[in-house]
């Protein structure tokens, strides 16, 4: 994974969970296949997604926001 790719993802792997502002959220699956991440988020220029689960509403859904200094980790696990 190109260091650039690995900074906007952050400390997200499968099983972390954390605090993105609005919502509390789960990793369930880091794609790091440009194809596939461009396909499951609709975007030309993806690449990578991660897929998520609000602990709240239930909801699973895909993102490709970049890790900020807001987001904070409430669970981690091992890489």
């Amino acid at each position: 994974m190109a260091a650039d790719i690995s900074a906007e993802i952050g400390p997200r792997v499968a099983g972390t969970v954390y605090y993105d502002g609005p919502r509390l959220v789960e990793v369930r699956e880091v794609v790091l296949d440009p194809s596939e991440a461009r396909r499951v988020l609709r975007r030309n220029a993806a690449q990578y997604a991660i897929h998520v689960v609000d602990l709240h509403a239930g909801t699973e859904y895909y993102t490709g926001a970049v890790w900020t200094g807001s987001d904070r980790v409430l669970k981690a696990v091992a890489a």
